[in-house]
This record gives structure tokens, C-alpha cells and sequence, in this order.
């Protein structure tokens, strides 16, 4: 790797796209009469060197800011003279920028900031006209009369800092110095680059230019004392979003899922510590130094940089620095196709393996090599399915389904997608949304299982850490337990499977082990989601640190203030610390942010389903722990209800993920429409309202079992003695096997289950109501 200090000129067609798509032939015929008749003779004639060619511009290197200026003035003139007679939709025009800077050289080619900020100012440039740096306007004021006119100081994309930019006015002074193309100036040229280089390196010599120095930082170092967090032992890197400079502004979505991608393969390489996308993400669109994110995420690394795709075409620029030494490690631009985009990406992984000296495993190495799929749009798809679901809300998850749907159309044997399916369809489960969707909550559940099944023919990290959700809520903890760890095999450096692994080992009584996942995660995700600290204060609640257990869900509360668990949960720490006086307070920001009726902080839904779900085998001793500081705070036994737990929880039966209820009678859909024709027979749906007014049984009453079901409420509408049908999202929902077992527990006599509820009723085509909206 070879460093110098150059002229850089960056030049751009303007409207490059249309003049292509209005007459292809002609344009690219016309840039080949321009490149060859008048922009390569000027060049030469100039000392400069073209370093590249692109269809809709060229970077040239000149050994001076003169001759690059004096060069541009000259291409500008002769251009506009051209054009003068041409009709004006034909015409062919160039915006330039120039910039003196420090550029790597590789080969041929150069990268660095000082050719960034050349293609930043050529984008400020007016159509035919040329802007540059500060540091070029200095060079030439007193050597060249012209007219320079201050254009003050722009945000340009990718430089962190505001760029003072300046406008070369081509009036007359600068028609002056256009001279007659010369197109054999071989001579003139070598003995131009030599009287330069014999300059450069007499200025070297007498003034030691920091420059020619390789040693020498190029930006204030991060300082590893400053830094928010204990840099690892491995090389670490936090890769930032990298900037959309498609035409397109559309295409972020592409740019972020590149990023995104580049950041999953960063993380599946053991020898490397990664910052997770959620952290990296908190940078993007901010314009901000090296040195502060390296001291605000604890990593010595950066690599940042740019995509811009056009039509089949993808460019990715990336440059890493090492923020600590002060200087960047190499910087490159990959052109391709998307056809050969995972190619692009395994180079831009590569060339940092190179720079960090990072060892790979052969399984490692053989992954790098592996394209997911051989159908671009179908990884396109993929894309915008993924950022979709990273909405966390019900319609970007419907609409991550259709995308990632299509990727499967387009690629039948996609892995990643079917994983993105499992993953989409699993949390309409788990958040019960859906329920007059197409899918529904009892539709998730099959697809979700169809979807898990196709991705683990080729798992991915993603396909293990769903599985070992699923395992995990239905308490199959060994079976969690594999699939976690297979997913952390896959992807050391994912912060979200550390967490899950937490949340196993709190949930199996061994809270010590989870304290130390969920402290990895942390550190992972350094501006982490308050379910990290949630998981990490549970933890220490475990080992009976009550004190910081209660100052770290203080911080959770602050994050998040609408979890309610969080509030039952310092109530209980503060019931073990004896710190009653806080207690009344955070009783009614409990029932503020739930409703009363819910505050049942030893029925299942309090003790159990707030944090893991299904609790059938919970570790017993810490669900009695958390009880237990319920009881000293005050909380009567019982509280917001007639019934303790174990009152109805001795009627339910669990067996492969099933409920059944003992003493209910367990209808199907046949049965249910049955016994709704022979009339009185009342049907209950348990459902939250907002689900039940989508669509329900025609005189269904609504009892939300998590806000309304009680004794006296199911006493006002049916005796104990009259027959009672319970229903909710599906043979999967508990909720209607938790209603059932309230009503037995009551002493109501004539309790049947419909099993499949809504979602059956629906399915087998019997009339629906929809609750007409106000």
C-alpha cells in the first residue's frame, strides 16, 4: 500500500440515466468522442493521470491543484462550446469537483478521503461548472487570475466535519487559459512529472511533510482511556450504516441491508468482537468522527462507507480505520452486479479479515465463500422483507410476510427467507396480533412451524434462535437450550441469542450463568434495548441482589416506562429490602399502565406469563422468591381476585403443547355450531376487545380474560348451572383453557372449551360479526 499527496478532479455526467434510456448508442458515442478527442489530451497535457473511467464520469490524479484547475477550466470551455451546437436534450454536461488530499494507492487506483470529498464537491457543482476545497482555493488565488467565488461551508455526505467550498467562475479570465488541444505531448509530460516528483520530494526532505510519513496520524486518535467500555481482547469493529447514493432515495432500504449483512457476517467470525446493528444504527444519518464512536461503543475499528445501485449495477465503497492509531487501514470500491453482490460483499469481509490479521476457522472459511442465493431479486426481497419486521409492529410484520413470501416465489429453497417467515409469523403469535387477518393468530402458529421446518433444511442463526424461542415459552428446555447454542455457533457476536440464552438459564435456576449472557449482550449492544437490562435485573433479582436488581430496573423504567412487569417486580424487590414507602406509588403506576383488574400478582398471568411465558416448569424457587417479595411489600394473597393460582391451575392439563381442561368439555367446530343452533347456550370469547370487535361469533360476549373475566362479570351472564362455551385465538391460545378453569374453580357446572375458537369457526365458512365501529 503505497500513500501520496495528490490533486484529485472527480467529474460526472449530468443526467447520465435519461440521455442513456433516450438514446444509448449516441450518448455512449458522443462520451467516447469527448473522452478521446478532448478529456484524455487535456489530462496528458496536464500532467494528470486518469485513474478511472466510469460510463458516467472518470477520477483523475494531477501532481498539482494548478494543473487540475487549469485542466477543468479547459474540459468545461471546450465542452460548452460543443455544446453550443447540440440541442439541449442531447447535450452532454459535467460537473466537477477537486480537492488536494492524502490518497492510498493499491495498483492503479486510489481511495481515500481526499478522493471522497472530490466526489462530494463535484455533486455541489452546478451543470457545467467546477467547485473545490479550501485547501485548492489556497493553492491557487495568488498563482492563477481568476475569478474564485465563496460558496461558504456545506454538509456533505460521509466527511464528518462541515466542507468549505468554493466556485471557479469561467468567465473571460478563465477563457484565457484554454490553449488548442495537443495530442501528442508524451515529452512535456515525463519531464512535467519529474520536475514535480523532484519537488515533492525536496519538500519532503526540507519541510518533513506530515505526509510522507505513513506514521503520522491523520485525525485526533480515540483515546482508550476515554472510552465508555474496556476494549476487548479481540479486534473489535462497529460497522456504521452505510450512506444510500443510489439515485434513488428508496433504495435505503438496500444500503441498510447490505450494512446489516455485512455486520451478521462480521458476526459469525470468532476472532473478531462486532457492535451490533442496533448500536451502529444509533449513528445514522449524524455526522460524527471516528475517534467518538470508538469511544462510545469501546472498539478500535470503523468501517463505514457507501452503495449505489443502478438498475443491475451495485458500487459499494468501504474504507476501515483504526480510530486509536488515528489513520485509515485501506480503503476500496467494489463494482459489480446483483447477480455477484454476495461476491462484492465476501471481498469487503476479506480484505478486513487481511487488515486485522484475523485468523479463520475452515468452517469459517468455507462459509465466506457461500452465496444464500442465486436469485438477486429474490435477496432484494429478502431485504425489504427484513426491514419491514424490523418495525416490531403487526403491519410492518403482514408486510415483511408478503415480501418475504416473494423471495421464496423467486427462490423456493431460500433458507434465510423461510427463517424470516418462521421469525415474522412466530411474533404475530406471541403477540396474539392478527386475529381478522388473513393469517390470524392460529394461522401463524401452523405457518410458523411449516416456515421453521422448510429453513432448518439449511439453518441459519436466525432459523436456531426462533427455534429456541419456541422451545423455551413451552418449557422444552433442553431442546432451547441446543437450538441457542447452535444459533450462538453460527453468530458469536449476535446480542439477541445472548439474551435468549439469559433468559433460559433464568428460567432453569441458574441465574448466576444468565447474569453473565445478559452482561455479553450488553456489551455487544452498548446502546442496548431495555429488555437487555430487563433480563439482566431479573438475574440479579434471582440471586436475591435486591438492591441491584432495583437500580437496574429503575433504569429499565426510565427506558420503558409501559412494560407493567417491571413495576411488580420492584415492588417485590422493595418487599425484600423492607422499602415500603416507595411501594404505594409504584402500585398505582402499575394499575395506571394495566388496568385493575389485572393486579392478580399470584395468579399465572403475574407470576408466570409476564417474563417466560408458559411457567408449567418454571424453576419453582424463584417464581416463590418473586412471590414472596410480593407478600412482604403488602400485596395482599390473592390481590384483584377470589381466586389464588392454584385454584384453577389443578384443572388444566398440558401434553405436547396442548390444553385440555379437566372437567370441561372439549368441543370442535361441528360441536360449537351445533349447539349455537339449538340456541341457549351462551358462547364466551376471552379475546382482548380489539380482536373480539374484529370479528366474533354473531352474540358472542366479550370477556377479555386478561381485563375483564370475573366471577360476578360471568355471573351477570350466565348461571352456574347453564351451559357455557369459552373460546379465544385457537387450539394453541391458553386463554380459553385458563377462562375454562376460572369457571369450573367458581363452581360453574356446564363448561365446554371450543378448542379452535374464532380462527375454526371462521375457517369451516359459519357466519361472522364484526362489532360495528363508532
Amino acid at each position: 500500500m503505497e500513500r501520496r499527496l495528490a490533486a484529485i478532479l472527480a467529474a460526472d455526467v449530468v443526467g447520465y440515466s435519461r440521455l442513456i434510456r433516450e438514446n444509448e448508442a449516441g450518448t455512449l458515442a458522443a462520451l467516447k468522442a469527448d473522452r478521446e478527442q478532448l478529456i484524455e489530451p487535456k489530462v496528458t497535457e496536464h500532467s494528470g493521470r486518469i485513474v478511472k473511467l466510469m460510463g458516467d464520469g472518470l477520477l483523475v490524479e494531477f501532481p498539482s491543484a494548478v494543473e487540475a484547475i487549469e485542466c477543468a477550466i479547459e474540459i468545461q470551455h471546450m465542452i460548452g462550446d460543443r455544446n453550443a451546437a447540440v440541442s439541449e436534450e442531447k447535450r452532454i454536461t459535467y460537473r466537477i469537483g477537486i480537492n488536494i488530499g492524502d490518497i492510498v494507492v493499491e495498483d492503479d487506483d486510489i481511495y481515500g478521503d481526499g478522493v471522497n470529498l472530490a466526489a462530494r464537491l463535484e455533486s455541489l457543482a452546478e451543470p457545467g461548472g467546477i467547485c473545490v476545497a479550501r485547501n485548492v482555493f489556497n493553492q491557487v488565488k495568488d498563482k492563477l487570475d481568476l475569478t474564485i467565488e465563496h460558496m461558504g461551508e456545506r454538509e456533505v455526505k460521509n466527511i464528518s466535519e462541515p466542507v468549505t467550498v468554493y466556485r471557479v467562475v469561467l468567465d473571460d479570465k478563465a477563457a484565457a487559459l484554454v490553449t488548442p488541444v495537443v495530442h501528442d505531448a508524451s515529452k512535456p509530460v515525463r519531464r512535467r512529472w519529474m520536475v514535480a516528483a523532484a519537488a515533492l520530494l525536496v519538500a519532503a526532505a526540507v519541510g518533513g511533510v506530515s505526509w510522507w510519513q505513513a506514521w503520522t496520524p491523520e485525525f485526533e486518535p480515540a483515546s482508550v482511556e476515554r472510552m465508555a467500555l474496556p476494549l476487548p481482547e479481540k479486534p473489535s469493529i462497529a460497522v456504521l450504516p452505510f450512506n444510500n447514493f443510489s439515485d434513488d432515495p428508496e433504495q435505503d432500504y438496500f444500503a441498510d441491508g447490505m450494512t446489516e449483512d455485512l455486520i451478521t457476517d462480521l458476526s459469525k467470525l470468532s476472532g473478531i468482537f462486532v457492535i451490533s446493528r442496533n448500536s451502529s444504527w444509533t449513528f445514522k444519518g449524524r455526522a460524527v468522527k471516528a475517534q467518538q464512536v470508538a469511544e462510545e461503543l469501546g472498539v478500535r475499528y470503523i468501517l463505514e462507507g457507501s452503495v449505489r445501485r443502478r438498475g443491475g449495477q451495485v458500487r459499494i465503497n468501504a474504507q476501515l480505520i483504526d480510530a486509536i492509531g488515528g489513520h485509515h487501514l485501506w480503503a476500496e470500491r467494489y463494482d459489480g452486479t446483483m447477480d455477484g453482490v454476495f461476491a462484492l460483499q465476501d471481498k469487503v469481509i476479506g480484505e478486513i479479515v487481511k487488515a486485522l490479521a484475523v485468523n479463520l476457522t475452515s468452517a469459517e472459511k468455507a462459509d465466506l465463500g457461500q452465496a444464500e442465493t442465486k436469485n438477486p431479486q429474490a435477496y432484494d426481497a429478502l431485504l425489504q422483507g427484513l426491514e419491514q419486521l424490523r418495525h416490531d409492529t403487526e403491519e410492518g410484520t403482514q408486510k415483511a410476510i408478503s415480501l418475504l413470501e416473494k423471495a421464496i416465489e423467486l427462490d423456493p429453497d431460500y433458507s434465510r427467507a423461510y427463517a424470516g417467515l418462521a421469525a415474522a409469523n412466530w411474533r404475530i403469535t406471541v403477540s396474539l396480533w392478527g386475529s381478522s387477518s388473513s393469517i390470524g393468530f392460529e394461522h401463524a402458529w401452523e405457518r410458523f412451524n411449516q416456515y421453521l421446518t422448510r429453513a432448518m433444511k439449511r439453518p441459519t442463526s436466525l432459523a436456531h434462535a426462533t427455534a429456541a424461542q419456541f422451545h423455551a415459552l413451552h418449557g422444552h428446555y433442553d431442546e432451547a437450550f441446543d437450538q441457542i447454542n447452535r444459533a450462538m455457533a453460527l453468530a458469536p457476536n449476535d446480542p439477541d441469542s445472548h439474551i435468549s440464552k439469559a433468559k433460559i438459564l433464568n428460567a432453569t435456576g441458574r441465574a448466576a450463568e444468565a447474569e453473565k449472557a445478559a452482561r455479553w449482550a450488553l456489551r455487544l449492544d452498548p446502546q442496548y434495548a431495555p429488555e437487555y437490562l430487563r433480563v439482566l435485573a431479573l438475574s440479579l433479582f434471582h440471586q436475591e441482589r435486591y438492591e441491584e436488581a432495583v437500580e437496574t430496573l429503575r433504569r429499565v423504567v426510565s427506558l420503558q416506562s409501559d412494560v407493567v412487569e417491571d413495576y411488580s417486580t420492584l415492588v417485590s424487590g422493595l418487599g425484600h429490602l423492607g422499602r415500603m414507602e416507595e411501594v404505594p406509588a409504584l402500585i398505582e403506576k402499575y394499575n395506571s399502565t394495566a388496568v385493575p383488574a389485572f393486579f392478580d400478582p399470584l395468579t399465572a398471568q403475574e407470576a408466570g406469563w409476564w417474563w417466560y411465558g408458559d411457567v408449567f416448569d418454571y424453576h419453582a424457587p424463584y417464581l416463590e422468591r418473586l412471590q414472596a417479595g410480593l407478600r412482604k411489600a403488602g400485596v395482599p394473597e390473592g390481590a384483584g381476585t377470589d381466586l389464588s393460582r392454584e385454584d384453577y391451575m389443578r384443572f388444566i392439563v398440558k401434553t405436547d403443547d396442548i390444553y385440555s381442561v379437566t372437567g370441561a368439555t372439549k368441543i370442535d367446530a361441528v360441536t360449537a355450531k351445533a349447539l349455537y343452533d339449538r340456541g341457549g347456550v351462551r358462547f364466551v370469547d376471552v379475546r382482548a376487545v380489539l380482536d373480539f370487535d374484529k370479528g366474533h361469533i354473531p352474540g358472542a360476549i366479550n370477556l377479555s380474560l386478561i381485563t375483564d373475566l370475573s366471577k360476578a362479570g360471568l355471573s351477570k351472564t350466565v348461571g352456574k348451572d347453564e351451559e357455557v362455551v369459552f373460546s379465544c385465538h385457537g387450539k394453541h391460545c391458553p386463554y380459553s383453557a385458563y377462562a375454562s378453569a376460572k369457571a369450573l374453580a367458581w363452581g360453574f357446572t356446564r363448561v365446554y372449551r371450543f378448542a379452535g375458537g374464532y380462527p375454526a369457526w371462521h375457517d369451516a365458512g359459519y357466519p361472522i360479526e364484526v362489532t360495528p365501529t363508532q
